[in-house]
């Protein structure tokens, strides 16, 4: 059965199995059980996640620019695994740290380079051997005798 509604100057059409949300018309009280049930079931399976629990575990920081959080921009907070493990979630947390995007970027980039290239360490750098003021001295001296 189709039903017409009128919101404004827009004409909206909707069914009771595609209940449009432009319509004056409340839901059947039935949809309000069911969404309710479903925004539980998803409330429930998301603090079971990772990110929710690391949220109540450490301060909203950023563990490399100390960036601070509020609820307004928690969504640039990231979980990082510090084992590169996204399977390993252990509940104490031991294997997260909570970085800003841009932080978390450098993290997987410095990574990456260590996958490519191998050590992300300097290589050892060796003192000069070579010394090109050594015999200046001597040279200066000679010079002037020239003259």
């Amino acid at each position: 059965m189709m039903a017409l509604a009128q919101v404004g100057f827009t004409r909206v059409e909707s069914n009771e199995e595609n209940w449009n949300i432009m319509t004056t018309q409340k839901p059947p009280s039935t949809s309000f059980e069911q969404l309710r049930a479903e925004q539980l079931e998803y409330n429930a399976k998301r603090e079971k996640g990772y990110r929710e629990r690391a949220l109540k575990i450490y301060p909203w920081i950023c563990g490399r620019c100390a960036r601070e959080f509020d609820r307004k921009n928690l969504s640039e907070l990231t979980v990082h695994h510090v084992d590169h493990n996204h399977d390993n979630n252990p509940n104490d947390g031991s294997n997260w740290e909570l970085l800003c995007i841009y932080c978390h970027d450098e993290e997987h980039t410095k990574f990456e380079r260590f996958v490519r290239y191998g050590s992300t360490g300097d290589a050892e750098v060796k003192p000069a051997t070579h010394n090109p003021f050594a015999d200046l001295k001597a040279k200066m001296e000679a010079k002037g005798t020239d003259k």
